[in-house]
């Protein structure tokens, strides 16, 4: 049977609070460790991949910067997140959107971030409709970070399958489109104590076409 991911996400948010998401993190080290690596201006777009209610948008806002958005198929997620953060989420833009489908502005943003989104693509087709929106929405210049569960790490999440990267398979992945600036290997510990491995790559745009990318 085939899952309604927009109802289960917003399920998901509703039901449970951090201490009972394995995914929650009080900061993302390895993100801001790479998003210091290039050095951004205050003023360049940054976009947040399935941000949720991630402290991600607290800490770029904490850092300066001035034009966030987070994308994130559960609008129950970022309305608990815009809560949080009270009167400074008026500054962020929320966008409830599924992002193998939504249409962003074309050659926007400065810099595309995901953590623990692209991995729930088993299907090649989402994959290649992902890696063509990221590809579009990135300036040439830009940067991507994404983050999927490494080889040993889970093969599901919140009961739905996943697919697992090395950081040389998921880099050639988004190439010609995005060459590898940089790889990291984390070591998530989840709010229950187990540790849960991770893939980073830093992407940087290049100006070709995108390709797909194999599970």
């Amino acid at each position: 049977m085939s899952v309604d991911v927009r109802h289960h996400w917003d399920a998901v948010y509703r039901t449970r609070p951090d201490v009972r998401t394995s995914w929650h993190r009080a900061h993302l080290d390895t993100s801001l460790r790479l998003l210091d690596a290039i050095d951004l201006d205050a003023d360049a777009p940054i976009v947040d991949i399935g941000g949720g209610r991630s402290t991600f948008v607290d800490d770029l806002l904490a850092r300066g910067h001035r034009d966030v958005s987070v994308l994130d198929i559960a609008a129950e997620a970022l309305a608990q997140a815009h809560a949080r953060l009270g009167a400074t989420g008026d500054r962020v833009h929320w966008i409830a959107a599924d992002v193998t489908a939504v249409e962003l502005p074309a050659a926007q943003h400065a810099l595309w971030h995901d953590r623990a989104v692209f991995h729930f693509l088993v299907d090649a087709d989402a994959r290649a409709r992902y890696v063509a929106t990221l590809a579009r929405a990135v300036r040439p210049g830009g940067h991507a970070i994404v983050a999927t569960f490494a080889p040993g790490g889970p093969v599901q999440c919140s009961g739905l399958p996943v697919c697992r990267y090395d950081a040389a398979t998921l880099a050639a992945g988004f190439a010609p489109a995005f060459s590898l600036v940089a790889a990291e290997h984390d070591l998530h510990r989840t709010p229950d104590g187990r540790e849960q491995a991770f893939t980073y790559v830093l992407l940087r745009r290049e100006g070709a076409e995108d390709q797909g990318i194999r599970c």
